[in-house]
């Protein structure tokens, strides 16, 4: 089996601010996180491929990323950023698309999380752009908190015909306990068939100088519950995780956490699902 990390970052702060990288918990992140930085870590784990996230909501980014997976063999897929309420968000994918790298572009992603209308997902102009995703043939990604996954699972009834992955299972409440309303909403979101969840950022959301795979465990149950191992697939966030816990423990967690899945079980988190879902 391949491991497929499908959930990764890196920033250059010579070349833009990484803007959400405030306050004294974040200054480990406050330098520079290059592919090579990674490929080391991600070959030691047995990760042979990997997909790299958007971190910031400028259009400059998209392009970067493209042509860093056209230099970068085992960077097999880009989520990116476009403006979705932009007219013209069909031409843009396209135009992206012929970029140097473009045939790496699997979805798209917005930091919704950040967005003040729980229901932002479901506004007109965003609905269009979604749509625009789908005619594409791209996937998009949630990056959103327990109060907005009801308008997830509205965004993805409403089409069908686009594939919608959950990052970092919806921010759940590790570091408090609580699984509600988590949960309820990661089960409303998970009985739509076009949702898949991403088995990632749970250490983050934990105490990040406490935190045991106990804490961990009835989150990742929640969702081998809901969506099953055909709709999960295992994510790093690096180098986010990297304020809880080393890239190799990451791996090491989710096995842990799955460990009750037989083989095939397995081969889908780790491996089949990403490719399946991000066409790698």
């Amino acid at each position: 089996m391949t491991v497929v990390d499908a959930h990764h970052h890196v920033w250059d702060l010579t070349v833009r601010d990484q803007d959400w990288i405030t306050g004294p918990e974040l200054r480990p992140l406050r330098r520079n996180f290059t592919p090579d930085d990674l490929a080391p870590e991600a070959r030691a784990a047995g990760v042979g491929r990997t997909v790299l996230v958007q971190t910031v909501t400028v259009p400059e980014e998209t392009p970067e990323l493209l042509a860093l997976a056209e230099t970068h063999a085992w960077v097999a897929g880009v989520v990116g950023w476009t403006d979705l309420t932009r007219p013209d968000v069909a031409d843009e994918l396209a135009r992206l698309r012929e970029l140097p790298g473009g045939r790496y572009l699997k979805g798209v992603r917005h930091q919704v999380q950040g967005e003040p209308d729980p229901e932002w997902l479901l506004r007109p102009d965003v609905r269009r752009g979604l749509a625009a995703v789908a005619d594409a043939g791209l996937v998009y990604d949630l990056v959103v908190l327990p109060h907005q996954l009801p308008a997830c699972a509205a965004a993805a009834g409403s089409l069908p015909r686009l594939t919608f992955v959950l990052d970092h299972l919806g921010k759940p409440p590790v570091a408090s306990g609580a699984l509600e309303p988590w949960a309820s909403g990661v089960r409303a979101l998970a009985a739509l068939p076009n949702t898949v969840c991403k088995l990632s950022g749970l250490v983050t959301e934990a105490d990040r100088t406490s935190w045991t795979v106990d804490d961990l465990r009835p989150y990742a149950d929640a969702v081998l519950d809901a969506f099953g191992p055909g709709r999960l697939m295992f994510g790093s966030d690096w180098p986010v995780c990297t304020l809880a816990a080393a890239y190799g423990d990451v791996l090491a967690i989710a096995r842990e956490l799955t460990g009750g899945l037989d083989a095939t079980g397995r081969r889908q988190l780790f491996e089949t699902t990403a490719t399946r879902v991000y066409g790698l």
